[in-house]
């Protein structure tokens, strides 16, 4: 079968393997059933939904981050007065996010992106609903972690859904729309949080999610359809079968090889491909550094500022801020610069998506300091605000670039690979937070966040080194996939 990626992506299964007469393919450049030849207004309402769900379930967004101001009521309720285990309850959804992607990304890419969406968010509902009925704290944590399990959808297999619909010249501006979700949440999400917790309790924050989430089912289920190019082939070959006399014509049916052999594809990127490893461990980096100040703001704004637990909220402003201006610069400048390359060299690479990268290390240290050091000299708390707005900024300047050259080096797997990205950026996520509020008690919030900073520019010339070698990298060391 023939994917938009080209010969070079397909996957070598018995398919690939058949004479090109009896191989299904698109009916020219041109065919309105290919997602890359869908109208404008088709491809952004896919976008826009996706966008939406990462909103309520991805990184730092609403699931994660609106419940951080309710830790402390949530502390008082069960009579919980270990310090760790209710930060764990914030953390073990970002675990979930972990274990997530390794099967929503072979499930998009076996039975489609669309089947994927639909049951995910279905089981995410479900699991929400659970937290909110919890009766102690071991059971929200076990529900909390199956929700970012199931959870972990959106932004797992919407890089994935953005390859299918665009070239990779427009893929920057499409990507930055679907992380706008993620990057306003922290804004929202703890504003919206806190003051839910303070007037009608934490467990209308689930019910609220639960709402919201809803409806996005419903939404993605009524509005969006199959984008995946092997998916969509692979059915039509299915009708072809039935309906011609062509006996001979094949299509992909998914035995157990073949569901075993996609399981294991983000392992193999995640191991096998360099490039895909310095990544990721770059990324687990960024990811604990910032779950380590939003797991952290609650208690800072609420014990240092004399926050109430609603005001606290706003604590997270600055980081949301950040982070929208960190995306509005990425999907202004992105796609303009892939374009000038491509006229100036003949072609562009994913390498171009680089540059911007390469400054998120110092951009993200300076935030830390700012932070960290206006909190331990108590100075007003507008400052560590700022200060976290500019880790946004950096964050942006990091992530963005970062999905946007896995999405262009790995296309038709694209779900895969950011899927291997997010095993180790969610354990990242999940476990420096554990350690945070012990090096904040022994080093106070200026060392630590020193620290936090300095860990930041230890991994900037890895950075660099991807931007310099890594097309030479990725062509020295490709995975079968």
């Amino acid at each position: 079968m023939e994917t938009p990626a080209g010969k070079a992506d397909r996957p070598r299964d018995h398919d690939s393997e058949q004479s090109q007469d009896n191989v299904v393919s698109w009916e020219g450049e041109d065919d309105p059933t290919n997602p890359l030849n869908w109208s404008p207004l088709a491809k952004w309402v896919h976008v826009a939904i996706i966008s939406i769900g990462t909103f309520t379930i991805e990184k730092s967004p609403l699931a994660s981050s609106i419940f951080a101001p309710g830790v402390v009521e949530l502390a008082h309720e069960f009579h919980e007065e270990n310090q760790l285990l209710t930060t764990i309850v914030v953390s073990i959804f970002v675990l979930g996010l972990a274990f997530g992607p390794l099967l929503a990304a072979p499930i998009s890419e076996m039975y489609g992106r669309w089947i994927c969406y639909t049951v995910f968010n279905i089981l995410y509902t479900i699991f929400t609903v659970a937290c909110g009925v919890s009766t102690n704290i071991s059971m929200l944590i076990v529900f909390r972690f199956f929700a970012g399990v199931t959870g972990s959808a959106p932004l797992t297999i919407g890089g994935g859904t953005v390859a299918d619909l665009f070239p990779m010249h427009q893929r920057g501006l499409a990507l930055s729309f679907v992380t706008l979700g993620q990057a306003v949440a922290p804004a929202i999400g703890p504003v919206a949080g806190g003051f839910l917790t303070q007037n009608l309790g934490w467990r209308w924050v689930f019910w609220l999610l639960t709402i919201v989430n809803g409806t996005i089912t419903i939404c993605q289920i009524l509005f969006t359809r199959e984008t995946y190019a092997m998916t969509i082939l692979n059915r039509r070959a299915k009708r072809l079968r039935k309906t011609t006399v062509h006996s001979s014509v094949t299509h992909r049916s998914v035995n157990f090889a073949i569901f075993f052999y996609s399981l294991v594809r983000p392992c193999k990127l995640l191991l096998l491909s360099p490039i895909s490893l310095i990544v990721a461990l770059c990324c687990a980096v960024i990811y604990g550094i910032l779950y380590v100040l939003v797991t952290t703001f609650s208690p800072v704004f609420q014990d240092t500022y004399h926050f109430s637990i609603g005001i606290s909220g706003l604590g997270y402003l600055g980081l949301g801020i950040g982070n929208l201006v960190g995306l509005w610069i990425f999907s202004m400048t992105s796609d303009r610069y892939m374009v000038a390359q491509a006229n100036r060299f003949g072609s562009a690479k994913p390498e171009h998506r680089l540059p911007m990268m390469i400054l998120s290390g110092p951009v993200i240290a300076a935030g830390l300091f700012w932070y960290g050091w206006s909190v331990q000299a108590r100075i007003h708390w507008m400052m560590p605000i700022v200060g976290s707005g500019i880790v946004g900024l950096g964050n942006m300047f990091f992530f963005m670039p970062m999905v946007s050259y896995l999405v262009d080096s790995f296309p038709t797997y694209a779900a895969s690979a950011i899927a291997a990205n997010a095993v180790l950026r969610s354990i990242g996520g999940a476990v420096l937070p554990l350690a945070g509020q012990r090096m904040y008690d022994t080093l106070g919030f200026g060392w630590g966040n020193s620290i936090l900073a300095f860990m930041a520019l230890v991994f900037n010339p890895l950075l660099i080194a991807i931007y310099r070698y890594g097309e030479y990298i990725r062509t020295r060391w490709q995975v079968k996939l």
